[in-house]
């Protein structure tokens, strides 16, 4: 029988030797050489995870802050840099919450 510990290592290998996480990587590296464009990251990233904690809270979300976060990303998303890594992060992203999801159907309570 296989440790699953072993299989946990085994599938952090993985997910290590993807395309996703490898271009994401890449991807986050260019732009941390960038300074100014590291920064605008961090800035867009503080309101993306503002926007997220209000919608987990419950709470109303202003439509100044939505308006706000679609704007930053409409303005990243013409650097093609910043394109590059906020796309890389996306794909990113997606694939781990898959895993996340095969996860959580794995252990789901009837």
């Amino acid at each position: 029988m296989t440790n699953i510990h072993d299989m946990a290592r085994e599938l952090a290998n993985a997910i290590r030797s993807s395309d996703e996480y490898k271009t994401y990587i890449a991807a986050k590296e260019k732009a941390s050489k960038n300074p100014e464009l590291a920064n605008a990251l961090n800035d867009f990233r503080e309101k993306q995870f503002e926007l997220q904690r209000k919608q987990l809270a419950g709470d109303e979300i202003g439509s100044d802050l939505m308006e706000r976060v679609r704007e930053f990303s409409q303005i990243l998303m013409k650097d093609p840099l910043a394109s590059e890594y906020l796309q890389s992060e996306i794909r990113f992203t997606l694939m781990v919450n898959d895993v996340y999801s095969i996860l959580a159907e794995a252990v789901k309570s009837e």
